[in-house]
């Protein structure tokens, strides 16, 4: 008893099952999968796949079913797909313009657009009719800068990283269409960057200028389309950004748009809006750019101090919250941070939901 209590010590002289040793290494393997899922957005692992049944490493969002890589990318692209085709997002004679922000759900929706279109490419070679024509692929990027100017910098080196990941698709683009948010308000005798700035400047608060700009985005979009023939603008937004839309929509009272922003199709744009990855989540779509090695410009996040940015913290905080922890903590936490003057308030109303 006394020889096995001292192998056990953890000296030099231990062997390779001192308890010292395999527990440190445990201790470490253990270390190193939780920043694994952290790093992956809270990912569940297991050691086989649920679909195909192989071995290996297996991932899954939010505890869900373990799926290999291969078979975790074939069903984001079997969502993706199934959203295009069953809703006619795309027809064989449109141009799609795509809204390119840099994220990963911009950054996906290219890959699988393209993926699409290279297989009706190979359709068409294929057939020996070829009365179809294939879809064509356009990419958008509004270019912000004149608002952020300390991203002037880096707005400049993700545009050429956008270059070349337009041209290195083997099918091509029909375009790649960088332009300033400013052109909006530009006309033949005036430029258009002073109209813009004044008129931010008359919004007050920060959520006010946060949902304008994002409304000159989309403006700016339709210009892009109607002017160059597109049929379609396609939107990287998923289910994660949506459900930050209807929580923030609701608390500033724009409830009735509800119904025509959460849809596949929006039609209320000249040019429709088509949002073909709102089935999956953020954190998944994330984790394909990870495995494929897409690269993203995560540096591009707009500054935010609004009620969205609270909306999209609380939606954050809500995905990793850990068993048992109040929520409400968290959130009453954030308010001062978005509505100084008010701490007050937020304390009074925090007490009441003790």
């Amino acid at each position: 008893m006394a020889a096995a209590a001292s192998s056990s010590c953890g000296g030099a002289g231990c062997g390779p099952h001192c308890s010292s040793s395999s527990a440190a290494a445990v201790e470490d393997a253990s270390a190193a999968a939780a920043a694994a899922a952290e790093k992956m957005g809270r990912l569940s692992l297991s050691r086989e796949c649920g679909k195909c049944g192989g071995g290996g490493g297996a991932v899954a969002v939010a505890g869900g079913l373990g799926l290999c890589g291969e078979c975790f990318r074939a069903n984001l692209f079997g969502k993706f797909k199934l959203a295009v085709t069953s809703n006619a997002m795309v027809r064989p004679t449109d141009s799609v313009l795509l809204a390119f922000s840099g994220g990963p759900a911009s950054r996906v929706a290219l890959q699988f657009i393209h993926e699409m279109r290279s297989k009706a490419i190979e359709s068409w070679d294929a057939s020996n009719s070829q009365a179809l024509p294939v879809f064509g692929i356009g990419v958008a990027f509004v270019d912000e800068s004149i608002m952020y100017s300390k991203l002037k910098h880096e707005i400049e080196m993700a545009i050429e990283d956008m270059r070349s990941i337009a041209s290195s698709l083997s099918t091509g683009v029909k375009a790649l269409h960088i332009v300033p948010l400013e052109d909006v308000f530009s006309t033949e005798s005036e430029d258009g960057e002073g109209r813009l700035r004044e008129a931010v400047d008359m919004i007050g608060d920060d959520t006010g200028r946060e949902d304008f700009l994002r409304c000159l985005r989309m403006l700016s979009l339709q210009k892009i389309a109607m002017e160059n023939g597109y049929a379609k603008i396609m939107l990287g937004s998923c289910a994660s950004a949506i459900a930050c839309h209807v929580l923030s929509a609701t608390v500033k009272g724009q409830g009735y748009s509800l119904p025509a922003d959460v849809q596949y199709v929006d039609t209320r744009w000249e040019v429709p809006v088509i949002l073909p990855l709102r089935d999956c989540l953020a954190q998944e779509l994330t984790l394909l750019c990870e495995l494929d090695s897409l690269k993203t410009q995560q540096h591009l996040d707009r500054p935010s101090n609004g009620i969205n940015s609270l909306v999209a913290s609380f939606i954050e905080r809500l995905r990793i919250l850990p068993v048992g922890e109040n929520l409400n903590e968290h959130f009453f936490s954030l308010l001062p941070k978005f509505w100084t003057g008010k701490v007050d308030t937020v304390s009074a109303s925090h007490s009441l939901l003790r």
